[in-house]
């Protein structure tokens, strides 16, 4: 996780998918290692880094099915590129 501009940005992506292009039409997404970082966690380590952030990248089949599971994504607004989840999640403060 790191703090930009009073943030708290978590970006996670299944290890497998580390330095991979997806591509679907019009849609691109490079899950680069220098973004993503490649510290392997636990599913509780995660979650509670989901907890703490207010915006999240999520791409994978195990990050998105974590973040659906514990209630931080619908699956219905998660997207798939070449068959790969991407999920975005922002907290909302009013």
């Amino acid at each position: 996780m790191v703090s930009v501009r009073g943030e708290t940005l978590l970006a996670a992506a299944d290890a497998k998918l580390l330095n991979t292009e997806l591509r679907e039409k019009n849609l691109h997404l490079s899950v680069k290692e220098e973004f993503y970082g490649n510290v392997k966690v636990s599913e509780d380590t995660f979650v509670a880094s989901l907890r703490l952030c207010t915006i999240a990248n999520l791409v994978g089949d195990l990050v998105v099915g974590i973040a659906i599971k514990e209630g931080f994504v619908d699956k219905n607004n998660v997207i798939k590129i070449d068959g790969i989840p991407h999920a975005q999640y922002a907290k909302m403060f009013i």
